[in-house]
This record gives C-alpha cells, sequence and structure tokens, in this order.
C-alpha cells in the first residue's frame, strides 16, 4: 500500500513565541483538571455514602458518553474555525460538573454532571491536537506533540499530588475546589495563543487552504476505505483492549492478599510512568520525525506484552513499580503517536478531527470492553491467566503493524518517498 505524500507547507508557518507558550500551558493545566474526574470521583460519591450501583451506573454514563461524543466531536471540529473556543466551552462544563460534584452530590445532578463532562472529555483531547496541527504544520508536529505530552504528564503529577494532600488534610469534597481553581489559568493560557495562528486549514488536514471559506475536504467515508487508518484504528483498539485491565487487576490482587499500604503502592503505581512520559515525551516526538513512526510504534506496542508477562511472573509489589516504567515507554509513544499518524493517513483530506474521533471511539471501546472481559477471565482462571491473556492480546497489536502497518512519515528532500513495509 502506497501512502500519497501532500506538501506540508510550513515553510511560511512562524507561530508566535506566546502562542507556542500558551498552547504549553494549557496542556499542564487542561490535564491537572482533568486528574480530578479520576479515582477521586468514585471514592468521594462512596464517601458521600452512595450504593455502589449508583456509583458504577454514573461512571458508565459518563464513559458512554465520552464514547459516543468522539465521532460527532471531530466533526465539530473539523466544520469550527475556532478550536480555542471548544476548548474554552470545555472547561466551562468541567467547571460546571465540578461545582456540582462539590455543591449538589445528588444522583440527578451528578448523572448531568458527569455525562456532559464525558461529553466534553472526548473533545478536548482532540481540540489540543487540532490547535497543535495549525498552529506549528505538519512537519513540525512531532515535536510539538512531545512538548504537549511533556506538559500534559507533568500537569497531571503536580495535580495528583495536591490533591492528595488536600483530600488527606481536608476531604475528597475540597479536591473538586481544586478543579475549578484549575480552569481559570486554562482560560488565560488561552488566551495568549494568538488565533490567528491557529491555520483553519492546516488544523483539518487541508495544509495549502489560505482562503477563509471552508477547507475542501474528502468524503467521510473515504475514512472507512483508508486501509493505514484501519489498521491503526486496530491495533489502538487492541492496546486499550489490553492495557486498561492492567492496573485494576494488578490492584485487586492487593486487596485480596491484605498488602498493607495498598492505596500508597496503587498511587505509585499510576505516578512512575508519568514521570517516564514527562522525561522522554519530546525525545519520542524528535525520533518520529528522523526515524519514522513505525519502528516508535512496535516499541510502544511492544511494551504492553512484555508488562504483562513480568506481571504475571512476577507478583511482588515492588517488582511491578519497576515494570510500570514500561507503561510509561507506552504512555509516551502512543500519546505522541496517536494524533501524528493519523496527521499522516489524513493529510489532504481536511478530515483530520474526524478520523481522531473514528481512532478515539475504537480506543475507548477497547477500554470498556477491558475491564468486563479480563474481569471475567481472571475470575475464572486466576491471576495468571488474566496477565498471559492481557499479553496476548497486546501482542496481537504488535503483529499487527508489523505485517499490515505502513511507515507513515511523509517524504522529505533527500529521503526517499517510499511508504510501505514488505515485512
Amino acid at each position: 500500500m502506497t501512502q500519497v505524500a501532500v506538501p506540508s507547507a510550513t515553510a511560511d508557518i512562524s507561530p508566535a513565541a506566546a502562542s507556542l507558550r500558551g498552547l504549553d500551558w494549557v496542556n499542564f493545566f487542561l490535564a491537572g483538571a482533568l486528574a480530578g474526574f479520576g479515582p477521586y470521583v468514585a471514592v468521594y460519591l462512596a464517601e458521600q455514602e452512595w450504593r455502589q450501583e449508583n456509583i458504577g451506573f454514573v461512571l458508565s454514563a459518563s464513559a458512554l458518553a465520552g464514547l459516543l461524543s468522539q465521532m460527532p466531536g471531530g466533526e465539530l471540529l473539523d466544520n469550527t474555525r475556532s478550536k480555542r473556543a471548544i476548548v474554552a466551552l470545555g472547561m466551562l462544563v468541567v467547571a460546571i460538573s465540578s461545582i456540582i460534584l462539590e455543591l449538589r452530590p445528588t444522583f440527578s445532578l451528578v448523572l448531568i454532571g458527569l455525562t456532559l463532562f464525558g461529553i466534553t472529555g472526548g473533545i478536548l483531547g482532540q481540540a489540543i491536537a487540532a490547535i497543535s496541527l495549525g498552529l506549528v504544520g505538519h512537519t513540525a508536529l512531532p515535536e510539538r506533540l512531545g512538548r504537549n505530552q511533556r506538559f500534559a504528564a507533568s500537569g497531571s503529577l503536580a495535580a495528583a499530588a495536591l490533591m492528595g494532600l488536600i483530600g488527606y488534610a481536608f476531604s475528597y469534597q475540597a479536591i473538586f475546589l481544586v478543579v475549578i481553581a484549575l480552569t481559570m489559568p486554562v482560560f488565560v493560557a488561552l488566551g495568549q495563543i494568538h488565533g490567528a495562528d491557529v491555520h483553519f486549514g492546516r488544523s483539518t488536514g487541508v495544509p495549502h487552504h489560505h482562503t477563509r471559506d471552508r477547507p475542501a475536504r474528502a468524503g467521510r467515508l473515504g475514512l472507512c476505505k483508508n486501509p493505514g487508518l484501519l489498521v491503526f484504528a486496530a491495533c489502538v483498539f487492541l492496546f486499550q483492549l489490553s492495557n486498561a485491565s492492567v492496573l485494576p487487576l494488578a490492584g485487586e490482587s492487593l486487596i485480596y492478599k491484605g498488602q498493607s499500604g495498598s492505596s500508597l503502592i496503587v498511587s505509585a503505581w499510576i505516578i512512575l510512568p508519568q514521570i517516564v512520559v514527562a522525561a522522554i515525551g519530546p525525545c519520542v516526538g524528535r525520533e518520529a520525525k528522523n526515524r519514522g513512526r513505525r519502528p516508535l510504534l512496535l516499541i510502544g506496542l511492544g511494551a504492553l506484552p512484555v508488562r504483562t508477562l513480568l506481571f504475571a511472573l512476577f507478583p511482588q509489589p515492588q517488582a511491578i513499580l519497576a515494570f510500570q516504567l514500561l507503561d510509561g515507554v507506552s504512555g509516551a509513544v502512543i500519546g505522541v503517536l496517536t494524533a501524528l499518524i493519523i496527521a499522516d493517513l489524513t493529510n489532504g483530506t481536511g478530515r483530520f478531527n474526524l478520523a481522531q474521533g473514528l481512532v478515539g471511539t475504537a480506543s475507548g471501546i477497547g477500554a470498556t470492553l477491558s475491564t468486563t472481559l479480563f474481569g471475567i477471565v481472571a475470575n475464572d482462571f486466576g491471576r495468571t491467566i488474566v496477565f498471559l491473556s492481557i499479553a496476548a492480546s497486546a501482542f496481537a497489536a504488535v503483529l499487527i503493524v508489523w505485517f499490515l502497518m505502513p511507515e507513515t512519515r511523509p517524504p522529505t528532500k533527500g529521503r526517499p518517498g517510499k511508504q510501505t513495509h514488505q515485512p
């Protein structure tokens, strides 16, 4: 299969330094605010004496809303000139959802708030990628996405530490005051991004579109006829199907064994990979530009079956903490390459954001099925078998890349333009 390259038209791209710094801090504070809607929600609602089935229902509704919003969100971004306005509206929804949880945690209001948050969460990540592409263009996108990963991981780490301290010193309810406070700097950082720097055509995958009319676009069904995009979506599906249940299953095993300090151990398991992502994110972006996407994708996907095999063989909490370094490698690689490969495969189509929604939907379905599927396996066959099963599922994604996924890096002057791979 041959990937037709479209010139990236980046020679005249010179966004203001303030715009680039603004995007840095949008990533930092946005990730920090969204960190409050992780495991803290379930713990907080349990503290409010909610029944477990009601907690599960509102969290499932939020996840379903996020899944269903992926492709409509991508379509919206492809047709909306101001991507910054989408982010601002999303942060307003995050603030409103936090206020509801803080002040009126009744079932109906929390259901509405978390559903709105789920819809927003399905769009914000896509919007950041669109702003990045619109600011720097296709050629500079790898380094920009690597920088995004560094600031987002740093924001998540800082917020998790702050929220943990506040939850310990005061209450879990106070955590949502932190979320509300963190939305304010996002608006400030968005204001630093000059609207004129975010090129509308580039942000949708049409780099040469310079008029104020809507960019010419390929048909929506063309995405379903793009083999590279479908293969990549299948890989992301398998990766999330495998990855989403790894830590929950490992954490459950600690509880069943009566491990003391289990909450601190799980927190360490979560924090360590974020440190790795912050450290190597920019390096992943540089290497993706210099060496190509496919070798890094094999590394990122391949780290997961190795990690789960090690989980199966060495169940000690300290060993698992060391193995979580591999989770950071996968997180950095997949975090950078997802938007980058989609941009490669949709360059010139005007459907970059809709394609993000397509891949995001595949990712969400995989994550949704993961805990249920492998939870059944764990219940019926035990810890070792479930981790071996997860490793097999993750290895299938590696095989798909090896045999079916082309190198998507566009050819440049002085570099061969062949985009196929013959294993």
